[in-house]
């Protein structure tokens, strides 16, 4: 298990409590809209927002937190992560913000205390680039999308 230090913005309603796993099984750990005044956000179709969920973290060298839709908020309203996933850096001390967005047909809601959306917390593997004149072949070659077929 990995600690990720979490300290509340100033005005936050720490009654919401931190991100929590809903389930022994659950990959991601769910994020609430905690808006200062305690109000809510109304999005028409195709709008988007920044909604705080009142965190601060410090993740730990050498991992990423992951920010990912709710599936049953995308399938029920259309409520979806318009940056799935959005990457929050390991050296990022900022506010915790989620980018929702909706893609559905009505306007919805985000009521203060919300759950707008889950966090992994996930290992990150730097590279090294480096400069080459070809590239090994390999039998996919440079076929791109849909070029393995659909099956």
């Amino acid at each position: 298990m990995v600690a990720v230090a979490i300290m509340w913005d100033e005005g936050a309603d720490r009654d919401l409590g931190l991100p929590h796993y809903a389930s022994a099984g659950a990959a991601g750990a769910d994020l609430r809209a905690n808006f200062p005044d305690r109000g809510s956000v109304v999005l028409a179709p195709g709008a988007r927002a920044l909604i705080p969920t009142g965190l601060r973290m410090a993740i730990p060298e050498g991992y990423e937190v992951q920010i990912r839709p709710r599936s049953g908020l995308a399938l029920k309203h259309g409520i979806t992560l318009p940056n799935t996933p959005g990457t929050i850096d390991s050296d990022y001390r900022g506010p915790l913000g989620v980018i929702v967005m909706n893609a559905g047909q009505e306007s919805f809601t985000v009521a203060h205390g919300e759950r707008i959306a889950q966090m992994i917390v996930a290992p990150v593997v730097q590279s090294a680039f480096e400069l080459v004149e070809s590239l090994p072949e390999t039998l996919r070659g440079e076929g791109g999308f849909g070029s393995t077929g659909t099956r």
